[in-house]
């Protein structure tokens, strides 16, 4: 979602003369906040995730399922509640890029109680039915990673042309402009603003699934062509055009608040490594453009969707008017480790502004996490308004947060805001979401469960980041789950060499014999060494059971299920193309399925939780009792410092008046 600001958008031409002071003061306001919050502490584990629903329109009429587009007719409706009871509200929704995609998140975040994780099902589940009850006669909910049709002839409700005469802001021949969210400023503008710096259209090809009729060559439909399509497009590939094809899909994303910045810095890093494995993991996205591709997830496709660098940033043309080459898109995987003790594994140069690192460095930040932000910051602003040019960097975080928002990466390191209650964060990107509530909880538990493993054992996954880069390329290939070795540590100790192995995501998840152990049993042991309440237990087991199974190939994944049905289906003429009759009959399919009318063990199995949206009054209590001695503690070293500071100020006056230098004993009680 990132940075909501309101106000005067400004074009690229207008945002690009203030891009060098939006950066530079970007990093004075990461410097004041790092400043103000880096000695803070004992925050309590907080996390939540986010989904992004995808509002579809079932046309039994005609035999059609469209994407709807209603988000900006319902988003007031589903916000009441919030607005009305802030802090008690049970879901909270945001807009999306797309006016067909809705997010939503737990009204409040999940606690440290062990009993929260049964309540992450039956809030889904929540959100689901909110959503669903402000919708009308034939509109519904499914949560597609990728919707199969999207970009083809009157893919959205209402059915609306496409050319760049219509599109203004995405000049796009296939994606109208209308399909984006129109009630908030910031899309538009993000989508206008990543093309004009590029200099043309995004250029996304994703090669073609061949079946025994897919045609040879396969060249895709131009419509409208206005002559750069016609350079861009590749054979045997399926090609789309602009930031609506990536930012118009949907994932699962999981947010946690660490206890201080040391402990978000380590949590980053070792989350860095897991991402492309959980990406492999729950791939949902085998078709675009009403056909099927050769990839079973949307990554690839979201980051070429806003590649914004020049053709000398893309190193097509020798650096002139530009000051570097960037090896990748704002969206992609993580580029560096950002703890100290992870440095020696980050073995891909990365690009930074010299004088922006030294600011860092000079404000007292260490020279890994001060290559990090001034890395991110090798990004221009490309979205900017005229009202919040000029800010106080003491109070105001904007043009950080304008920055650190566009560099959209597959873990981001998220620092408390300002004047808050929230602390140090990390967030987890990388997976696609998934149809049922039961599999986006399992996956969800999945990933918080493995973080208190990491912390508890003091575990290790790092690799050389090169590593991690490759692991990330054949996360995104065709049933990477099946057919891909990742590489990994065999090992999960610090003292132990960084030598790493190729493994399968089944090894990986379900270890081998006298070889790596597996996460999920990592996690039973964890489970095994604290009290765990049984229906808690009970729920958590099949989770566990669902996620080992889909590492295993005993569970198709998304992406399969989909890709197998609509080969299966009787109007499929094995040419990779999806007719609207089969996208029709493949949405009342899955939506049944994710209304719990129908099963479909061979896609998560029969699960039967007993998932309440209550948190339990010992939880509470447990909560309130942190809550309360952490802020004990942050009084009394608040009170701790003010001495020191009125030790320091008499330290001083005496030292000028005296004329000689004064040291006052640090342990004189005030």
């Amino acid at each position: 979602m990132g940075l909501l600001t309101v106000g005067t958008p400004l074009s690229w031409e207008d945002t690009k003369k203030y891009a060098e002071k939006i950066k530079k003061h970007g990093i004075l306001q990461f410097i004041n906040l790092y400043k103000n919050l880096k000695d803070r502490q004992r925050d309590t584990l907080k996390w939540g995730d986010e989904i992004e629903y995808t509002l579809i329109y079932i046309d039994h009429k005609n035999k059609s399922a469209r994407l709807l587009l209603k988000c900006s007719d319902i988003l007031h409706v589903l916000q009441e509640e919030e607005n009305n009871n802030p802090g008690s509200n049970q879901n909270a929704w945001r807009m999306e890029y797309a006016d067909y995609m809705v997010e939503g998140t737990p009204g409040q975040p999940f606690g440290g109680c062990l009993k929260q994780f049964n309540r992450v099902e039956a809030s889904m589940r929540s959100r689901r039915e909110e959503l669903m009850r402000v919708l009308k006669e034939n509109e519904t909910v499914i949560c597609f990673a990728s919707f199969p049709r999207i970009g083809c002839p009157g893919f959205t409700e209402p059915i609306l042309a496409s050319s760049p005469a219509l599109n203004p802001s995405s000049n796009s021949l296939y994606y109208p402009d209308r399909a984006i969210y129109p009630s908030h400023p910031r899309f538009k503008t993000l989508t206008k603003n990543i093309r004009s710096r590029r200099g043309s259209r995004p250029s996304i090809n994703i090669p073609v699934f061949r079946d025994i009729n897919t045609p040879e060559p396969y060249n895709q439909d131009i419509p409208n062509d206005d002559g750069e399509a016609k350079l861009a497009v590749l054979p045997n590939h399926v090609y789309m055009d602009c930031m609506g094809f990536g930012m118009g899909c949907c994932c699962l994303q999981v947010t946690f608040q660490a206890c201080n910045i040391k402990e978000a810095r380590m949590l980053y890093d070792q989350l860095t490594v897991l991402a492309p494995i959980m990406l492999a993991l729950s791939a949902a996205s085998p078709a675009f453009q009403g056909m099927l591709t050769d990839i079973d997830v949307r990554w690839g496709v979201i980051s070429a969707s806003v590649d914004d660098r020049t053709k000398e940033e893309r190193g097509e043309l020798p650096l002139k008017n530009d000051k570097f080459r960037i090896p990748k898109s704002r969206y992609s995987s993580v580029d560096m480790y950002i703890s100290e003790c992870s440095s020696h594994l980050n073995d891909i140069p990365v690009n930074y502004e010299e004088e922006h690192k030294q600011m860092l460095i000079d404000a007292g930040i260490d020279e890994t996490l001060a290559i990090h932000i001034a890395h991110l910051f090798i990004r221009d602003p490309v979205s900017l308004f005229a009202e919040k040019i000029n800010l106080n960097d003491e109070v105001d975080t904007d043009h950080f947060e304008n920055i650190q928002s566009t560099n959209w990466q597959s873990v981001r390191f998220k620092p408390p805001p300002s004047n808050s209650k929230i602390g140090w964060r990390v967030e987890f990107r990388s997976m696609e979401v998934q149809l049922t509530d039961f599999e986006n909880a399992a996956y969800v538990v999945f990933i918080v469960l493995l973080t208190r493993v990491i912390l508890s054992y003091k575990l290790n996954f790092l690799l050389p980041i090169s590593k991690v880069e490759e692991n990330m390329k054949r996360a995104m290939k065709r049933d990477a789950v099946k057919k891909e070795l990742f590489y990994f540590r065999n090992t999960t100790s610090y003292d132990a060499s960084d030598e790493q192995v190729e493994l399968t995501i089944d090894s990986i998840i379900n270890g081998q014999d006298n070889g790596f152990p597996g996460l999920i049993s990592l996690i039973r042991s964890y489970l095994d060494s604290i009290d765990v309440d049984i229906d808690v237990g009970c729920t958590i087991k099949q989770y566990l059971c669902f996620i080992s199974r889909k590492a295993s190939g005993n569970l198709q994944t998304m992406a399969s299920y989909m890709r197998n049905y609509i080969c299966s289906h009787p109007e499929y003429k094995k040419d990779s193309f999806i007719p609207e009759a089969i996208m029709y009959d493949l949405s009342v399919h899955l939506d049944k399925v994710s209304q719990g009318k129908i099963g479909c063990p061979s896609l998560f199995g029969n699960p039967s939780t007993k998932s309440l949206n209550v948190t339990p009054p010992n939880c509470v209590k447990v909560s309130e009792e942190v809550e309360e001695l952490t802020k004990k503690i942050l009084s009394v070293k608040r009170i701790n410092e003010d001495k020191l500071e009125e030790r320091d100020t008499l330290q001083d006056n005496l030292t000028r008046s005296l004329g000689v230098d004064v040291i006052i004993d640090s342990n004189l009680q005030m």
